[in-house]
């Protein structure tokens, strides 16, 4: 099938592709997506993806990555991905089995289990934070033991897409250190980036490892063929009117007046601020008029629900008396809007163009208008959250125009100062997972947003005034809030809890220092905080309606979480889970058969520790196994406790490993299997001692323990083995190097790498999950 007729048949049978897109096609591809707003650059790139990959085009990878830096983008692109994807499968294109899966990744909704299939097509598109917090090994909103898997699986095999990135602040540096870095680091299958947005400049891209580059971009910008298309005519030299306001954002009470003078009934006005506070301001003095128009509030501190009910109603044909919508920058890019007249904030130059392509967007309107705020940035915070002299040039630019026609803009002429750049020993130090004494970690934040943009994630329970317990329900996505965290840092009485993955139980949150973006806050119903018609307001008499939970405790999320609904065999479980890493390496062709050969290793040992008498005890305790003398895998019971606090069945498995003999590689697989033991071995203050104070240990496991002999499977057996400790410590000893030294020697060989060693990590784990589920599934 050739591209066109692909296209029309994915995005609608009456529209014809733009030569731009058909090229985009047919072509390697770019580095750059350089086109103006409206002109279809999110369906070029999928049906692009869709059709390079059903080409089989070696060049293309399985994954495809969406990046978009504000919430409010994401679940329409998703949506448009999926509609478009379910057309094609309709016309049997693509099979239930074939299809791309199309999964979100925003804060509060992360698709579950995305990562168990990394054989499949995937459509992956989500907001900044939660794809380059995984792509630097700190997830967000997740388990801390599963972030190895994602950073293995996004930095390998994929094609990242960064859209309206003149919107992504820090974040933009470091997607072209990230890919700087694949290009350096080994993988096991190439990772390509492109960057689009219709304001964008090359030299922004000019970071210290990815700046050698910079200069030999390839770039995909609209031909001659675009220019002379009547439709990308009409919207090129669609009439937008352009004069100064007599008023400013910080006057809402003549703001709102204003507003509602220039609106006409049977359109759509938009007014664009820069803060939320200012949104909040002007819509409820706008509400005081009790206007015939509709009015809507957009921004981004809404819950799903009602920010989803305020965009329906945003899009919605408008009525007789028409609508005002007052929004902040999350209008800027990706919704697909325009109006008759937009008022808009003071901004940086590239923002006020992706702003001014929401007014008479496709060139339609005959007496469109944009109006801009004029702003007294001298005064302290109200060039926030922009810098005054980005400001004081948009306002040079500004007072030199009578019209905002697109084919007359200038283009933007300044480069980001980024403050904080991912460097390479960053990104090698992030490898490890493991928390420093005090049990803090890396902050990643700071190559992810501007300081003054770090948000987390807020949701509300009735808990009366009592301390949430450790069954509380996890949050659903329509619970959460996405909120300042300077809101919550200016609340020193307000009683914030985290979950603790470690400690499994909600903490309370004393300190400042202890609020990081990422983070999950749960607050009690009655602090207040959220009005559905405002959003977040941190207002204590705003008490939020109460919303459905999840069933099941933030434990029960934790994939180290034993469930299994039978009895299983140790030899039978491994076998199993040896099968299934079969079946992903013949979908997944490696080229490295020394890697092949230790996964195939790891996959045969990895569970050669639940042969520990600890394991076994708790296998059988308080119930009776239907067979005697056999070693356990899997029991019907759902989570175990163990007569050693802190015991962790991979540690006994890598030292079983090493003395049977097997190499590091192997080793580090199976010890990692779990996300609970890699670079570092350590015991915790928590955990039982042995009665021998000289004695080593670590994670429940004693110097000299003794596995007994082993089946495990297809005639692999272990012979007894007594486990040695030795290796926690630092140097060479009678076991050879340390386990340190061992692990850091992987992660850094010009074989393997960070990103490889992640891969490899994440199939042993995603083959162990499989035969997990499986076994469930045949009992159930």
């Amino acid at each position: 099938m050739d591209f066109t007729s692909l296209f029309k048949q994915t995005v609608g049978n009456d529209l014809h592709p733009y030569p731009y897109q058909v090229a985009l096609a047919h072509r390697d591809w770019p580095d750059i997506v350089d086109i103006p707003t409206g002109l279809g650059k999110t369906a070029a790139i999928i049906t692009t993806w869709i059709y390079k990959r059903l080409q089989q085009d070696p060049q293309t990878p399985r994954r495809l990555v969406y990046c978009l830096p504000m919430r409010v983008l994401v679940e329409q692109t998703a949506a448009h991905a999926e509609q478009w994807v379910n057309a094609l499968t309709e016309q049997h294109i693509y099979t239930e089995a074939s299809r791309p899966l199309v999964h979100l990744l925003m804060g509060g909704d992360v698709d579950q289990n995305w990562d168990a299939m990394p054989e499949r097509d995937q459509i992956l598109i989500g907001t900044q934070d939660q794809l380059l917090s995984r792509a630097l090994n700190r997830g967000y909103s997740m388990s801390r033991f599963r972030w190895p898997v994602h950073f293995g699986l996004l930095n390998n095999d994929c094609l990242w897409v960064m859209d309206e990135i003149q919107l992504m602040g820090e974040g933009l540096a470091t997607t072209a250190q990230l890919q700087a870095f694949r290009e350096h680091f080994q993988s096991a299958f190439p990772v390509r980036s492109v960057w689009m947005s219709a304001t964008l400049r090359p030299s922004w891209l000019s970071t210290i490892d990815f700046s050698p580059r910079v200069d030999s971009l390839v770039s995909q910008s609209l031909s001659e063929s675009d220019l002379t298309h009547s439709a990308v005519t009409k919207r090129l030299e669609a009439s937008k009117p352009l004069e100064k306001a007599p008023c400013s954002s910080n006057e809402p009470k003549k703001l709102a007046q204003f507003a509602l003078e220039c609106h006409k009934a049977g359109t759509r006005t938009l007014v664009v601020l820069n803060t939320v506070k200012r949104a909040q301001a002007l819509f409820q003095h706008l509400k005081k008029h009790k206007p015939k128009c509709d009015l809507v509030l957009i921004h981004s501190r809404f819950r799903a629900q009602d920010k989803a009910h305020a965009i329906e109603k945003l899009l919605s044909p408008v009525n007789e008396q028409g609508t005002i919508c007052v929004t902040t920058q999350v209008i800027e890019a990706g919704v697909d809007v325009s109006s008759s007249t937009l008022i808009t904030d003071l901004a940086p130059w590239a923002s006020l163009i992706q702003r001014f392509g929401r007014c008479n967007r496709d060139g339609h309107e005959n007496d469109a208008k944009i109006y801009w705020l004029g702003l007294d940035i001298t005064k302290k915070g109200h060039s926030a959250p922009y810098k005054a002299d980005e400001l004081l040039k948009a306002t040079h630019i500004l007072e030199s125009l009578l019209n905002a026609k697109p084919s007359t803009l200038p283009a933007p002429n300044n480069d980001p100062q980024y403050l904080h750049v991912l460097r390479k020993k960053d990104l090698v130090d992030l490898f490890d997972t493991t928390p420093d004494i005090a049990g803090a970690d890396i902050d990643v934040s700071r190559f992810i947003r501007d300081v003054d943009d770090y948000s987390l994630q807020v949701f509300w329970r009735y808990l009366d005034g009592k301390e949430p317990s450790a069954l509380e329900p996890a949050p659903a996505k329509q619970e959460l809030c996405n909120v300042p965290i300077t809101s919550l840092q200016s609340a020193p009485d307000l009683k914030k809890w985290r979950w603790d993955y470690l400690e499994k139980e909600w903490q309370r949150i004393w300190r400042n220092e202890e609020l990081y973006p990422g983070l999950t806050i749960l607050l009690d119903t009655a602090a207040g905080g959220y009005s559905a018609e405002l959003g977040w307001t941190g207002n204590k008499n705003d008490v939020p309606a109460p919303l459905p939970t999840r069933e099941k405790p933030f434990e029960a999320h934790d994939d180290d979480t034993i469930t299994s609904m039978g009895w299983q065999t140790l030899s039978d479980h491994v076998q199993a889970v040896v099968n299934e890493l079969d079946l992903l390496l013949d979908c997944l062709p490696l080229d490295d058969y020394e890697s092949i050969e230790a996964l195939k290793l790891a996959a045969r040992w990895h569970d050669s520790g639940k042969a520990h008498p600890v394991f076994q005890e708790a296998m059988v305790k308080n119930t009776t196994p239907p067979e005697q003398n056999k070693l356990w895998g899997k029991t019907f019971l759902g989570n175990v406790t163990y007569s050693r606090r802190g015991f962790r069945h991979e540690l006994a498995s890598a030292l079983a490993m090493i003395e049977n003999g097997l190499p590091d590689l192997a080793v580090y697989l199976a010890a990692a299997h779990h996300g609970k033991l890699r670079l570092t071995i350590r015991s915790l203050p928590n955990e039982t001692k042995p009665d021998q104070m000289e004695k080593r240990f670590a994670k429940g496991i004693w110097d000299g323990d003794v596995l007994p002999e082993a089946e495990l499977g297809n005639g692999t057996v272990m012979s007894e083995t007594t486990l040695d400790l030795s290796v926690m410590e630092l140097g060479e000893g009678a076991k050879g190097p340390s386990w340190l030294s061992r692990t850091l020697k992987l992660r850094d060989s010009q074989r393997l790498g960070p990103f490889k060693l992640a891969y490899l990590e994440a199939l042993l784990r995603i083959a162990d999950w499989r035969a997990s589920r499986n076994q469930d599934s045949s009992h159930a």
